[in-house]
């Protein structure tokens, strides 16, 4: 029997299709053309992605949009377009799709176009258009540079297990798991200037080993140093700062840039390979989220 994407991963995946000659620079999260043209495209799906017992159709077309534009924000690109395709039920309420539309259009950017059609779940595709002068990418860090994160993790992730458990009193950690940032401010400052970007989507152990492996570097991480989101404690034991969707940005940046930006370094490059994580000086072991990977 061959391997099934459980045993591989979407990163097994990526890798094979790579191998293959199937896909092109699938090491990033955006497509990079010519002009400064900058493309990405993320899905959310019903039960996999999100549940309508908890999440609002405004909110799930803000946060749709908000994954995107965090990937532009990645490339430094600014936003020009969102394209925008969608499978419902026949039977969804008019008004609900005029919600979700709302809720795409909340971030300011245009939708200028995609697709319809039926379904037997929600299922809901954009694609960001915009631009860049200087993309940084994964690859650029060097040893020597330092690691910084513009903003609190594990709130998305508390605040979605708050939601599930019944939770009451958690309201922040809530509107972050529904109303990810999108941090094209700080990409105005740091894509100029850093050797590599990348948006925390699946968490900061799996995101900062992409620039591991496309830098050829090895990258420590200080857990103590984190920002956290508040109150994180009181959801669950978890490391909810594991888990992803936080959609900040981390960049790795010379020791001088760093210390003029307002963002709290976090580790460092060093010779080497692989990824790190230290908490008060001792070796910590956590993992990221992988799609198609089985949960051990």
């Amino acid at each position: 029997m061959g391997s099934r994407l459980s045993d591989v991963g979407e990163f097994g995946l990526l890798r094979e299709l790579a191998r293959l000659g199937l896909a092109e620079e699938i090491g990033d999260d955006t497509a990079v053309l010519e002009d400064g043209l900058v493309v990405t495209q993320d899905a959310l799906v019903e039960g996999v992605h999100f549940s309508l017992e908890w999440t609002s159709w405004r909110d799930l077309g803000y946060r749709a949009a908000a994954v995107n534009l965090s990937d532009l924000a990645a490339a430094g690109a600014e936003p020009t377009a969102l394209i925008v395709s969608l499978a419902l039920p026949a039977s969804t309420e008019l008004a609900d799709v005029l919600e979700l539309y709302a809720g795409l259009n909340e971030p300011g950017v245009p939708i200028r176009g995609g697709d319809t059609t039926g379904g037997d779940r929600a299922y809901l595709s954009v694609t960001a258009l915009g631009r860049s002068d200087r993309v940084p990418g994964r690859a650029g860090a060097l040893p020597g540079d330092v690691l910084v994160v513009t903003g609190p993790l594990g709130g998305s992730a508390a605040g979605l297990a708050a939601l599930e458990r019944g939770l009451a009193g958690f309201d922040e950690l809530v509107r972050m798991h529904r109303r990810p940032p999108f941090r094209l401010d700080a990409a105005r400052e740091l894509a100029p200037v850093a050797h590599a970007l990348i948006d925390l989507s699946d968490g900061i152990v799996g995101d900062v080993a992409h620039i591991a492996e496309r830098s050829g570097c090895a990258v420590e991480i200080h857990v103590e140093l984190l920002p956290l989101a508040p109150r994180l404690d009181e959801v669950g034991p978890e490391p909810f700062w594991t888990m992803g969707e936080d959609y900040e940005l981390l960049a790795a940046l010379a020791p001088a840039d760093a210390e003029r930006l307002p963002y709290p370094v976090v580790g460092r490059c060093l010779e080497g390979s692989g990824v790190t994580l230290l908490r008060s000086g001792a070796p910590l072991e956590a993992a990221g989220y992988e799609h198609f990977r089985r949960r051990r």
